[in-house]
């Protein structure tokens, strides 16, 4: 069988990680005077890297983030105050072996959405099924969606190891469908000790009446504070210090 007919076979086992370097383990394995089982090792090692490179972005594609934010990117020093050390602790994962959840909550621009995307990539990383949710608008279309549509979304929401909330209540209040939704969420995950992070500009005192209803706000809250970390975002907004760096690099020119 020539190396050729070895890589077509590759292929038809569907080993396409060890088909694409078996030339390379080849010469390097002449070269280097390697053993058989030593070349036999690193082909397996090639196709074991190819599919956890496939499955994390597989994961990745499938979890709904647009980017693969880290905590090494965060300007901590410009808002000192911030809580660091419960955002690292997070970012450990820990919560969600215990099924626990986090809620970020803090003023517009202070990062809690770049917190809450880095400890979802992470998830993704060390092999979670994550959903990462923008709560106003997939609400909203989970609200005009067909029967069909809402089953299919809230199966999936419902299965993730990590749900990600992020900007609840946005526009402030919510609708009815969107309410219901919210409280279905967090009453079938709190039943599967699943975890979820939710960020909001918006304190937990006031939830009651963006919900449109004080007791399904306590409901909610019951459930989610149960095993909690609550993470407070305080000080100047990010967004409006690089709006501000653009204008002073691109001032107009009337």
């Amino acid at each position: 069988m020539t190396t050729h007919d070895i890589e077509t076979t590759l292929r038809k086992l569907r080993l396409s990680g060890m088909a694409e370097t078996l030339q390379t383990r080849l010469m390097q394995a002449q070269a280097a005077q390697e053993t058989f089982l030593d070349t036999l090792s690193a082909l397996l090692q090639d196709e074991l890297d190819r599919r956890h490179s496939r499955l994390m972005a597989r994961r990745f594609k499938l979890s709904g983030l647009d980017e693969k934010p880290a905590l090494a990117d965060f300007d901590w020093r410009f808002n000192p105050k911030l809580p660091r050390a419960a955002c690292f602790e997070l970012h450990t994962l820990k919560f969600l072996s215990e099924g626990a959840n986090a809620l970020i909550v803090g003023k517009p621009g202070t990062g809690k959405s770049h917190i809450a995307k880095a400890v979802a990539y992470q998830a993704t990383v060390l092999g979670h099924d994550v959903s990462y949710v923008e709560a106003d608008s997939e609400f909203a279309r989970y609200a005009l969606a067909d029967a069909d549509e809402r089953a299919r979304l809230l199966k999936g929401w419902v299965a993730a190891d990590l749900l990600v909330l992020d900007d609840l209540f946005l526009a402030r209040r919510i609708s009815e469908h969107a309410a219901e939704l919210l409280q279905t969420l967090v009453h079938q995950r709190y039943k599967l000790r699943r975890s979820i992070v939710i960020t909001s500009n918006r304190v937990v005192q006031d939830w009651g009446r963006y919900l449109g209803d004080a007791t399904m706000a306590t409901t909610i809250l019951d459930r989610l504070m149960h095993r909690c970390a609550m993470l407070e975002f305080e000080g100047k907004s990010y967004r409006l210090k690089e709006a501000a760096a653009r204008l002073a690099m691109n001032p107009d020119p009337a």
